[in-house]
């Protein structure tokens, strides 16, 4: 299945479950919204279900990622804002390829308002004008729009000076180790800088370590998602009370 031709999602060869990770507002001290991240029924992680999608069934898959988050965070009551990740190389016609997202929405009573979606710059993206109104057509719709792994992958500076998303999520390369490196610590500072005089908001993602995430924190950042704070879990939202606070 190519394109968005038809209705229907490959359920078959992409037989997935999603576990959720929080991100967490350090200064609010609560949860900000969770990012739905896909793995195999049988415990397959992440990688895994990735080398199987390849031109003929990036659509299928993409398309059930997202029907799949909705579904199970109307499940879970999730009321906080919902990351869904997709593949804008599979993204044939914005409009067209937002009507299955819409009608999950709707069947499943989760508000579109609280759906944001990832793209990310490890993603080579072949055609900038398509995701450029990709952008636009999820943003007239509501929806809010973040580029993740920032700093790791294609032009990313490049793609900001064309079109800004909602959200940069700083790439756990630039996170790791940024109390005692002072090159990343330069590095995000003037990435923030950058976000600020743009008007983004700033995640910075895989965080492990309380020193990481105390040097993010002096450095202005109040977002943050990683293993320091909590991992995914599959079939659970974690708490606010259950969040490793700084």
């Amino acid at each position: 299945m190519t394109g968005c031709q038809g209705e229907c999602v490959e359920q078959a060869e992409f037989d997935i479950v999603m576990a959720f990770q929080p991100v967490v507002d350090i200064k609010a001290r609560r949860i900000y919204g969770y990012e739905a991240l896909v793995r195999g029924r049988n415990g397959e992680g992440a990688g895994q279900i990735l080398a199987r999608v390849n031109e003929e069934n990036r659509y299928a898959f993409d398309q059930n990622c997202r029907v799949t988050a909705i579904a199970t965070a109307a499940e879970l009551g999730l009321d906080r804002r919902l990351s869904i990740n997709f593949l804008p190389n599979a993204v044939y016609h914005p409009e067209a390829c937002l009507k299955l997202t819409l009608q999950a929405a709707a069947d499943h009573r989760f508000p579109a308002s609280l759906i944001t979606f990832e793209f990310t710059e490890n993603e080579q993206i072949i055609d900038r004008v398509k995701l450029r109104n990709i952008i636009e057509t999820y943003r007239r719709h509501g929806f809010m729009t973040a580029l993740d792994d920032f700093g790791a992958g294609y032009a990313g500076l490049s793609l900001l000076a064309e079109f800004q998303p909602e959200v940069i999520k700083i790439d756990r390369l630039l996170v790791s180790a940024i109390d005692t490196k002072r090159p990343k610590r330069i590095i995000v500072s003037a990435l923030l800088t950058m976000a600020a005089e743009l008007g983004l908001s700033v995640v910075a993602e895989g965080v492990e370590t309380r020193e990481e995430a105390e040097t993010l924190a002096e450095m202005g950042v109040h977002l943050f998602q990683g293993f320091y704070f909590a991992r995914p879990i599959i079939g659970k939202l974690v708490a606010d009370h259950e969040i490793g606070w700084i």
